[in-house]
């Protein structure tokens, strides 16, 4: 086993942690009602120390969810709508010129929307590329640099960015280095027939549900440390670098069957942001160690976003989803279970 448990009381913490999160994902159900892989993945998320991208339609709940989040688990919030005419210093603030009542004139800075604990990007695509790319120093390194100081953001700090699917009009892709700084890319789907009659009726009454607080921002400090702990057994390390590696076009270790489908594949990122989640995804289901089944199931939030496919896959109406599946399938014989 990889980083073994290194003191008596750390099952007692993991359970303990386990019953805080059912509070909290019982919390968020009456406010995001239903899709409780995309709540769950977004708790792996935060859990984990990283980031999430929100892909789906605009009305599906997204930013619904994030305020429910920022609510739930205790953290100061703010909200950036992105729009075409958004410019970075309108995210990471500016320095203003003021003149002191004895004359003397100094810069003084003024802090943008960046500075909080957990930033709500609004329709993240909707911006041009030059402002997208005003947020990779924060999401990597938690600070910013302006006029050549550092400025420390929030602790934690997390990105939770909404995107529309990029064939909606006005939109522009999302840089690969930003990209690759989500953890997961979470696919918002359509409700069922029976989750949208449940929405339906709980948000066209008098009243709507409100979200009660359960984590703090400590508490959660706490968690992300308890996360990395948890012990990871050498076959589960096995088959995290045999997934992203058996991804990579053209490597020594390609997947056989990938042919000419990938135009590339995912970098060192990956197998981290593998590593944290399967944790966060054992402990979110009440288990002290991940296993396979949880590379498999965490394979396509985890790798879709940080690979592309080429010219030649996408003529032949081949998709991202079904190259992972078929390389996480050989390499962990886990998917049909994970299902």
């Amino acid at each position: 086993m990889t980083q073994p448990a290194q003191s008596d009381d750390l099952v007692p913490a993991i359970e303990a942690l386990g019953a805080r999160l059912a509070e909290a994902r019982a919390a968020i159900a009456p406010r995001f009602i239903g899709q409780e892989t995309v709540v769950d993945l977004t708790l792996m998320a935060l859990l984990s120390g990283g980031h999430a991208l929100l892909v789906g339609l605009p009305g599906l709940g997204k930013t619904r969810l994030v305020d429910t989040l920022a609510t739930v688990m205790g953290l100061g919030s703010n909200r950036i709508q992105f729009t075409p005419d958004l410019m970075p210093a309108d995210i990471l603030g500016s320095e203003v010129l003021e003149t002191a009542s004895d004359g003397r004139r100094e810069f003084r800075f003024i802090e943008g929307p960046v500075f909080c604990q957990l930033l709500m990007a609004d329709e993240i695509n909707r911006a041009s590329p030059r402002t997208q790319s005003a947020l990779l120093q924060a999401m990597q390194e938690r600070e910013v640099t302006i006029a050549g100081q550092h400025r420390p953001l929030g602790t934690p700090f997390h990105v939770l960015a909404t995107q529309n699917p990029i064939e909606q009009e006005g939109t522009y892709p999302l840089p690969e280095a930003q990209l690759d700084r989500f953890l997961v890319q979470i696919d918002v789907p359509y409700p069922d027939r029976d989750t949208e009659r449940a929405i339906l009726l709980a948000t066209t009454g008098m009243s709507d549900a409100s979200a009660q607080q359960v984590f703090s921002a400590a508490d959660l400090i706490e968690a992300q440390a308890l996360i990395r702990r948890m012990p990871v057994g050498d076959s589960v390390v096995a088959s995290i670098l045999d997934l992203v590696r058996a991804c990579r076009p053209g490597s020594a270790d390609a997947d056989p069957s990938l042919g000419d489908s990938l135009a590339w594949g995912p970098g060192p990122r990956a197998a981290q942001a593998l590593m944290l989640a399967v944790r966060a995804r054992a402990l979110l289901q009440g288990r002290l160690a991940p296993s396979s089944e949880d590379v498999a199931a965490l394979a396509r939030p985890v790798l879709v976003h940080r690979m592309a496919l080429s010219f030649a896959a996408r003529a032949r109406g081949e998709s991202l989803n079904g190259v992972i599946d078929r390389i996480t399938d050989r390499v962990t014989g886990a998917l049909g279970a994970a299902a």
